[in-house]
């Protein structure tokens, strides 16, 4: 597990957020710092709107998380297991695909109790790209 996420600057969420959204629309491999930044930012997030450790949301190579009320887990594989890659991530965080379409597309593996996460996205709103803790425009 790695050290304690944190949400980042949202002026740099924000301009990071723009920058993949742009790139990926353009058919374009986005910045590598940029969905470091927004993965970590919006894991962050939702383990403020989801704390607990039933389910591990995994987005390698970037950050593992803990999160969801439910049983505690502490050894081994947890009950539920949510794994995706970076890109696929930014986009459910930023409302830009849908829990449905990823697990459909195969870009979204789920598994085990508690690891549908869609009542927690999107986690950066269209209108607040800072996410909802307090960004400001």
């Amino acid at each position: 597990m790695p050290a304690r996420l944190r949400p980042a600057d949202p002026t740099d969420v924000a301009a990071a957020l723009a920058r993949v959204l742009q790139a990926h629309d353009a058919e374009e491999r986005p910045p590598a710092e940029d969905l470091r930044l927004l993965v970590r930012h919006s894991l962050a997030l939702l383990l403020a709107r989801a704390p607990g450790r039933s389910v591990e949301v995994r987005v390698p190579p970037y950050a593992a998380i803990q999160c969801v009320p439910g049983p505690r887990h502490t050894r081994g594989t947890p009950p539920g297991v949510v794994e995706t890659d970076p890109l696929t991530w930014v986009l459910l965080a930023a409302g830009r695909t849908t829990w449905a379409t990823a697990r459909e597309s195969g870009t979204l593996a789920a598994s085990g109790e508690r690891t549908d996460l869609s009542a927690y996205l999107p986690l950066l709103p269209a209108g607040d790209p800072a996410g909802s803790d307090g960004g400001a425009s």
